[in-house]
C-alpha cells in the first residue's frame, strides 16, 4: 500500500518537512521582529513613522502572498541583484529568498496582532510613565509591549499557524520543502488521495501541538483586568 514511498524514502520525507519547519522558525522570528517595529511604527508620535507602517500594512496585507514570494526571487535576486548566497548555491538562495518574503508578508498580520494588544493596555499607565520622564520608547518597551505579548498570545498563534501552511507557497520558487516534495510525488504516482492525507497529516502534527501549548500559554499569561 504504502509502496510509493519507497522511491522518496523516509529521510526525503522527513527532509521535506524539515525544511517546513525551517522556513517556520526562521519566518516566525522575523515575523516577530519585524511586525514588532511596525507596530511600534503604527503608534508612534512621529506622523513619517505612522504613516510608514500604516501604508505598509495595508498594501502587503491586500497582496497574495505568492506575488510576494515571486517578487523575492524574480525581482530582489534576478532584476535587482539582491545575493542571498553564493551563485552556484541555489537551494540556498531560494531558501532564504522564500524566508524574506514570507517575512514581509506575516509581518502585517503580527503588527495588526500587537497594536490590537496595544489597544488594550490603559492609556493611564503610558501617561503616568510619561509623566515621571520616560520617552516613547521607553514606556513602549518596559511597560506597554510586556502586557500587549501577554494578551495577544492566542491572535499570534493563529498568524504561526497560518505562517506554517503558507510555507507551501514557497514550492513556487523551488524551495524543497513539504509541498514541493507532495507536487512530485503526485505527478509521479497514482496514489494521489494516499499522498494528499499523508502530507496532510504532517501539517496536522505540525500546527496542532503548536496551537495546544501555546493556547495553554495564552491562558497562563493572560493580563487579568
Amino acid at each position: 500500500m504504502f509502496d510509493f514511498l519507497s522511491d522518496y524514502n523516509n529521510p526525503s520525507l522527513l527532509g521535506a518537512f524539515w525544511v517546513t519547519v525551517q522556513l517556520t522558525v526562521f519566518s516566525a522570528i522575523g515575523s516577530l521582529i519585524w511586525g514588532t517595529l511596525l507596530a511600534a511604527m503604527r503608534v508612534s508620535p512621529v506622523p513619517l513613522m505612522r504613516g510608514f507602517g500604516t501604508a505598509y500594512v495595508n498594501l502587503v496585507r491586500n497582496i497574495p502572498l505568492t506575488v510576494i514570494i515571486l517578487f523575492t526571487s524574480l525581482g530582489l535576486a534576478d532584476t535587482f541583484g539582491v545575493a542571498m548566497g553564493a551563485p552556484d548555491d541555489v537551494k540556498t538562495r531560494v531558501f532564504r529568498l522564500a524566508i524574506l518574503g514570507l517575512i514581509a508578508y506575516h509581518a502585517a498580520f503580527v503588527c495588526e496582532a500587537l497594536r490590537s494588544g496595544i489597544n488594550t493596555v490603559p492609556v493611564g499607565q503610558a501617561e503616568a510613565a510619561r509623566a515621571i520622564g520616560l520617552s516613547f520608547t521607553q514606556v513602549l518597551t518596559l511597560i506597554v509591549l510586556p502586557q500587549a505579548f501577554r494578551s495577544v498570545v492566542a491572535p499570534l498563534t493563529n498568524v504561526l499557524i497560518a505562517l506554517t501552511k503558507n510555507t507551501t507557497v514557497a514550492a513556487v520558487i523551488g524551495v524543497g520543502e513539504a509541498a514541493y516534495l507532495m507536487k512530485g510525488m503526485i505527478e509521479n504516482e497514482a496514489e494521489l488521495l494516499l499522498i494528499s492525507a499523508i502530507f496532510a497529516l504532517g501539517f496536522v502534527i505540525l500546527t496542532l501541538p503548536t496551537g495546544l501549548i501555546l493556547g495553554w500559554v495564552a491562558k497562563r499569561v493572560a493580563v487579568k483586568r
